[in-house]
């Protein structure tokens, strides 16, 4: 028997480059998924930064500070010589009520520019609220009652503790003696910081305390019924007719290429073309919704035509095959078939493409939608503004207290990108189906 000796097995030299090459290659790959993870990570906390920012700004917007006041309805103020007829109502200077409680609760404030500052602890808009009542309640007319008024925008800061006090008085909007004067309604609990139902309520007002987005809201969703409207069912019609019927030919090519291209044509090319034809030719109304969800249509066609195409090519041939064989016509096979088969993905590309329209800007600000508009629009052809605009105007207004508002803004308008694309994603996992 011959008796073997263990050996020791030496690598040559080629095969310690190998082994050289792939430690190299791991570590390439490790460094790879270092700079892939530092990416990511870089990325959420940027978004996390801005979102947060957003919400911090945003949040003192949602309440909204009120001052308590007895108030005297003067009869000889709201309704001269008995006259109670709408007219009057409408011309009586109701905010000469509030600044009378005020002075009433200071006598001691007796020089004309500290009544002045005194008048402007409440808004310049107190005079609706006033008139408001009054038309729901004729019975206060010559009654003194205790109502809640919305103070001026630098008192809701104040009490918010947006504005600091240690400042120096030359240095801050509001003066030494509004905060004492502040300081007195607060000990009597005259003093509260409400829930912001107006801003989610009220149109747009120069007054930050009275501004709110249910004018730009409402504008955002007529624009948007349009837009649908006119851009779903050409764009789908168009895809099926493209995808199912076309001859394939260099006119059938040229279309594909010119729809492609549309799709990443900026946004503020489909504003000036609105504004030559819609405007200029037609004379459509400016500042309109029809206008604004015309304009919007356009931009979303190329998207929705795109997305249906791709949704109908993925429908496998042997469903047309299959209903060929029993004998279903071609318009019956994508009729019945094809685009029901089809329609969850086409409804997902609708939704994103509608969400896109909804945060756009540019092109409405080219047909006049950044118009000041304080009254809620009642139809498409009513002059209106939208959520991104809304936000655009407030973000360059200078009073401070747009700041918060503009955040606040910004959020709602987040939420309704989120709620969309949610809402696509949900549709696109409760109907899609795996061939």
């Amino acid at each position: 028997m011959t008796d073997i000796s263990p050996r020791r097995v030496r690598l040559g030299a080629s095969d310690e480059q190998a082994a050289a090459r792939l430690k190299k290659r791991y570590a390439a790959e490790r460094r790879f998924r270092a700079y892939g993870m530092t990416a990511i990570g870089t990325g959420v906390l940027i978004l996390i930064t801005l979102l947060s920012s957003i919400v911090l700004q945003g949040l003192p917007a949602f309440h909204q500070t009120y001052i308590g006041l007895d108030v005297y309805f003067d009869p000889d103020v709201i309704q001269p010589g008995g006259d109670m007829s709408p007219q009057t109502m409408q011309t009586a200077d109701f905010q000469s009520l509030a600044r009378s409680a005020l002075y009433h609760r200071f006598p001691d404030v007796t020089e004309r520019r500290a009544k002045r500052r005194l008048a402007r602890l409440i808004s310049s808009g107190t005079d609706s609220a006033l008139r408001d009542l009054v038309r729901a309640d004729p019975s206060l007319v010559g009654q003194t009652a205790t109502v809640w008024l919305v103070s001026s925008d630098d008192i809701d800061m104040l009490v918010k503790g947006l504005i600091d006090r240690n400042v120096p008085e030359t240095d801050r909007r509001v003066k030494d003696d509004e905060v004492r004067w502040v300081d007195a309604l607060s000990q009597e609990d005259r003093v509260e910081t409400r829930f912001n139902v107006p801003f989610f309520t009220s149109g747009d007002s120069r007054e930050p305390e009275l501004a709110g987005i249910w004018g730009a809201t409402t504008g955002s969703f007529l624009t948007l019924i349009v837009t649908l409207l006119m851009s779903f069912p050409v764009g789908v019609l168009a895809a099926v007719y493209l995808e199912e019927f076309a001859p394939k030919n260099r006119w059938t090519d040229l279309i594909e290429v010119n729809i492609n291209n549309l799709a990443a044509v900026p946004s503020i090319v489909f504003g000036l073309l609105g504004l030559t034809v819609f405007l200029g030719f037609f004379g459509l109304p400016r500042s309109a919704p029809l206008v604004g969800g015309m304009v919007l249509a356009l931009m979303t066609l190329p998207t929705i035509i795109i997305v249906t195409r791709a949704a109908l090519s993925a429908i496998p041939p042997s469903i047309r095959e299959a209903a060929l064989g029993v004998g279903a016509s071609h318009l019956q096979v994508v009729t019945h078939h094809v685009v029901p088969l089809a329609m969850p993905g086409i409804l997902t590309g609708t939704i994103i493409g509608m969400a896109r329209a909804l945060g756009e800007t540019a092109p409405l600000l080219m047909i006049g939608m950044v118009a000041f508009i304080v009254d809620i629009p009642g139809s498409v052809t009513d002059p209106a503004t939208v959520l991104p605009v809304q936000i655009y105007l407030w973000a360059d207004s200078p009073e401070r207290a747009f700041v918060a508002k503009t955040s606040a803004a910004i959020m709602v308008l987040l939420g309704f990108l989120i709620f969309m694309n949610a809402l696509a994603v949900l549709l696109r996992r409760r109907f899609e189906r795996r061939w």
